[in-house]
């Protein structure tokens, strides 16, 4: 056994989580796009660690910092609910370098209806990819019941997205380009529960203050998608509604005109900047590890867990992200 005490709680994240600033330390470090380049041996020996660690053995010679940098790794590439590896472009350390390409796009290639059914399909595609890897709780869904869910969420998204740039033929050119914005947060609000609907049928877990599993809630599930949904509303915000205004007036000056080719690699770029920021300030506005009071709960669950043990107010479940 190492020199590391053992009393280290790496259950919960590092920085306090009921403080904005806490949840926003927390949360640049799991969507650090660096985890990306970290191998299949990096993570294995991260996840040996958090693992070793939380069954009372510290690997020799480890220090605090060590410890925590191995939580992080763990925590950006495995499930905390299943403990499965995340596909490496549903991990939220992918959101960056994914959304910054493919928003500058959209943005980029808004004006042709081929080139937006091909980007909001493309980005609609990827958002489902990371919705179910970041779902909440373990419960199984089938090939089939993900497939329809897929079908549907990317084809109502693409509608909406064809929908709102035919109302603006009339409008101004600036106003033609928050289009894609629009499209993407209302996307998001047919994406994410349609991604998810296995938690809206089955419920998600929820647990005591200790961690121990109470029974599974769709209350729970509906709020935390509901949270899960204005947090990626927020994150888009910048990223789709700064770099239009700079690129709308950069787009008369003389040394683009002279440049055109400069314009997709710019709008990526302002794009870019604007994620680093805006992914994990909105991923911190809910806590991951949501609460509810046991009076919201449904009437079944509520009456169990009050059999079980009446002192017990709020349970807590895992939003997702």
């Amino acid at each position: 056994m190492g020199d590391l005490p053992l009393n280290i709680n790496i259950q919960e994240p590092r920085w306090d989580q009921s403080t904005f600033l806490g949840r926003a330390r927390h949360f640049f470090t799991v969507t650090d796009p660096r985890n990306l380049l970290l191998s299949g041996e990096q993570l294995e020996a991260s996840r040996n660690i958090v693992q070793n660690y939380r069954a009372g053995v510290a690997t020799p010679g480890l220090t605090e910092d060590q410890l925590w940098r191995a939580k992080y790794v763990y925590d950006s590439a495995f499930h905390p609910d299943t403990g499965e590896k995340v596909v490496l472009i549903g991990r939220m350390s992918a959101q960056v370098p994914m959304n910054m390409t493919i928003t500058g796009c959209m943005l980029t290639f808004y004006r042709k209806t081929p080139t937006v059914v091909f980007w909001q399909w493309v980005n609609q595609s990827f958002n489902a990819i990371v919705n179910y890897s970041n779902r909440s709780g373990d419960a199984p869904i089938t090939v089939r019941q993900l497939g329809t869910a897929y079908v549907s969420a990317t084809t109502g998204a693409v509608a909406t997205a064809l929908g709102l740039k035919s109302l603006t033929k009339r409008l101004p050119p600036l106003v033609g380009r928050f289009v894609p914005f629009a499209a993407v947060a209302a996307a998001n609000c047919i994406n994410i529960p349609l991604m998810r609907q296995r938690e809206l049928q089955v419920g998600i877990p929820v647990t005591d203050e200790a961690g121990q599993r109470l029974g599974h809630s769709v209350t729970a599930a509906k709020q935390g998608i509901f949270q899960v949904v204005i947090s990626r509303i927020g994150m888009a915000i910048p990223a789709m509604a700064i770099p239009p205004v700079i690129m709308n007036a950069l787009e008369k000056k003389d040394f683009l005109k002279r440049r055109p080719w400069l314009g997709a690699p710019l709008q990526v770029g302002l794009v870019g900047f604007c994620l680093v920021f805006a992914t994990p300030l909105c991923c911190a506005l809910f806590p991951q590890r949501s609460s509810i009071h046991v009076t919201r709960l449904e009437p079944e669950l509520r009456a169990q867990i009050q059999a079980q043990n009446p002192s017990i107010d709020v349970v807590y479940y895992n939003k997702g992200l």
